[in-house]
């Protein structure tokens, strides 16, 4: 049985002819050879799997063939060449920064420099993942890098050249490699199944070149994991099955329910991707995404921007003839704010079932449809649809309507809408007047007199008239004292009223310059409840503050005064923006934000 050797390997490109998805990188290296412009010193870096290490024994291979060609490509016949391709070259040295990261790892490779090569024109040293050196075997490797023996050539890779020093990035020729195009990596998995006699389904080529995430090596590996499991026959099914895919076949159905407004189905359709092993927050990420895609093809422009194969895109395309632009837009949305307050939900599948009923009523018209949501606009326009269908058209049929109820008064409840007619005539010598609106039984609506004018009493209840027993006090105080006091209050309004203690918090009151406080808050209800214990607000600040002359100002925030709830990412994003030594102590530190 012959060894076998994955396809990652197996099919390494042996020259730049034959790297994939770098072509101006490829061209930029034959030129120097063809001319003979080598630097001393070359950085490769980029994502994983995209081809730095291979460029790099390339590039060493062929600056010291003996006769290259035109293009600048090696000819793989010279002795060195073939002591290259065997494994026996003592030109070209390869390092591991990852587990030789010491000092006197350095200073052995500077002693290495000093023997010029027996065969060939260059010692080539490859130093690979270069950002793990340590900071003081940078610095002991700086002057050599910068003033190297004339046949020495060292080419450095690595995936975070955030990590590496600037005095190292400055004396080097750097190459950012790009991602692998998913169109790219299709057609390269092609040509490897075809040379393995591999039956495939491109659908199932698409699924495997978007796991890779633009890493050739990783679509490889991945591609070897599927043919072992279907035994030689890559299928769609098969490859969902065998990575733990959602099937795409569930976005482009629940995007067609949600424009059709079918709620139920969508809930359905929920509960069997959950029971089938998969997390809900992974459906509305991949539900987002999916989105994204049938946004951008609604529009040739933005059409090449789907990193897909040619018949999912057609599939976008057909989908996105089918749905409103505002719709996408509104759903887009809905999503993103789920993703953000996902990790903070206790009950995340109620969430992501929200998230679903909300992107499925974004077309919703009817407002009386079962199962859709109301809000406070909606409630507004139900109350209006209902006065207006107590209204009569005629007045005979106001006339008729209410003898047809005095006839039949007797041993019947009372009747939904009373109308009272005038009989007085109108007023000659005047313009005639619209004729009076007919008058609805509040108790049709849910609503009494006596209730609005309990209601109307609360409302005169609300505000306290709380005294103020330090008058004589008039201390000045700071900002900073201000809001600590205001602070302190919030907590201590949080036993009774958690909500608007919480609510509270986030308001930072000013120091006017009469003294007094402003109080700003966000939105009408806020400004109501705050309202509501304006002279226990009051009350409380004079005596903590030791001020009784001061008056609290409750007003509502005017629409340039509103800035947006940032998330905690979004902070930290701003707070690097504005210092950047942030941004230096967490990449030395190595943080991330939980």
């Amino acid at each position: 049985m012959d060894e076998y050797i994955v396809s990652a390997r197996k099919y390494r490109p042996m020259s730049f002819s034959a790297v994939v998805g770098q072509q101006a990188l490829t061209t930029t290296l034959m030129n120097a050879v063809k001319n003979g412009k080598l630097a001393h010193a070359y950085l490769f870096c980029g994502p994983r799997g995209v081809g730095k290490t291979t460029c790099a024994r390339i590039f060493a291979k062929t600056i010291n063939c003996e006769h290259p060609t035109e293009q600048g490509e090696a000819c793989n016949e010279c002795e060195s060449c073939r002591s290259f391709n065997e494994g026996r070259s003592y030109n070209i040295f390869e390092l591991d920064a990852a587990s030789n990261n010491s000092v006197e790892n350095i200073k052995t490779l500077m002693e290495q420099t000093r023997i010029p090569p027996q065969i060939g024109r260059y010692k080539v040293f490859i130093i690979d993942e270069v950002h793990m050196l340590s900071t003081a075997a940078f610095n002991a490797f700086l002057k050599t890098l910068e003033e190297p023996p004339a046949h020495v050539i060292f080419i450095l890779a690595t995936t975070e050249k955030h990590k590496i020093l600037p005095t190292i990035l400055s004396r080097c020729q750097i190459y950012d490699f790009e991602r692998m195009s998913v169109s790219g990596i299709i057609n390269h998995l092609k040509a490897v199944a075809e040379k393995e006699g591999i039956a495939y389904e491109e659908q199932a080529l698409n699924v495997i070149a978007e796991k890779a995430d633009g890493g050739m090596r990783d679509a490889l590996s991945i591609f070897d994991q599927a043919a072992s499991f279907s035994q030689g026959n890559i299928t769609y099914q098969k490859v969902i099955e065998d990575l733990n895919v959602l099937d795409t076949e569930n976005y482009f159905r629940i995007v067609d329910l949600s424009v059709e407004n079918k709620v139920p189905e969508i809930m359905v359709l929920l509960n069997s991707v959950i029971n089938k092993g998969f997390d809900a927050g992974n459906l509305v990420n991949g539900l987002a995404s999916h989105v994204r895609n049938v946004l951008m093809a609604k529009d040739p422009q933005t059409l090449p921007l789907l990193e897909t194969g040619e018949q999912q895109r057609q599939r976008y395309h057909e989908q996105a003839t089918k749905c409103p632009t505002q719709f996408l837009y509104k759903a887009l949305e809905i999503m993103n704010r789920c993703d953000v307050e996902y990790r903070q939900s206790s009950n995340k599948r109620l969430l992501v079932e929200l998230t679903l009923i909300q992107v499925a009523q974004i077309t919703q018209k009817d407002d009386d449809v079962p199962g859709s949501g109301r809000s406070p606009k909606q409630l507004k326009t139900l109350f209006r649809n209902l006065i207006v269908k107590a209204q009569p058209q005629t007045a005979s049929q106001v006339a008729g309507a209410s003898r047809k109820h005095n006839a039949h008064d007797n041993g019947r409840n009372e009747s939904v809408t009373h109308v009272t007619v005038s009989t007085t005539p109108p007023p000659v010598s005047p313009p005639p007047a619209a004729p009076s609106m007919p008058k609805v039984k509040l108790g049709s609506l849910g609503m009494s007199f006596a209730n609005l004018l309990n209601e109307g009493k609360k409302e005169e209840k609300q505000e306290e008239v709380v005294e103020i027993t330090n008058k004589d006090e008039s201390r000045s105080f700071t900002r900073q004292e201000l809001i600590v006091e205001w602070k302190g209050m919030c907590t201590r309004i949080a036993k009774m009223n958690a909500g608007l203690a919480q609510r509270m918090k986030i308001i930072k009151p000013q120091i006017l310059p009469d003294g007094n406080i402003e109080v700003v808050a966000g939105n009408k209800i806020l400004l109501d409840e705050m309202c509501a214990i304006q002279g226990r607000i009051r009350a409380t600040m004079a005596q903590r503050l030791h001020n009784g002359q001061i008056d609290v100002v409750l007003r509502l925030a005017k629409a340039e005064e509103i800035k947006p709830i940032l998330t905690p990412r979004q902070e930290l994003e701003k707070m690097q923006q504005q210092n950047h030594s942030i941004t230096k102590l967490i990449e030395r530190l190595g943080l991330d934000l939980a």
